[in-house]
């Protein structure tokens, strides 16, 4: 899995929040991974109706599956 982190800051322009979460939605439409920050813990999303994303998610939380 390839990693890249983008940062959405308070000060940061509505547009530029804009495109980043643009592009953080264009990453889930294929099939890719985005964590977030939450109160206590990191999340982390994909596109729940494409098993290639739930495979992916197990696989990066290190836990056993049963989608085949």
């Amino acid at each position: 899995m390839k990693t890249e982190i983008v940062t959405i800051r308070k000060l940061d322009p509505p547009e530029s929040v804009s495109d980043k979460l643009s592009y953080a939605g264009e990453i889930i439409r294929q099939g890719g991974l985005v964590a977030f920050p939450t109160e206590t813990v990191y999340g982390l999303g994909g596109d729940a109706l494409n098993p290639e994303s739930s495979r992916k998610i197990y696989a990066a939380k290190g836990r056993p599956s049963d989608i085949r």
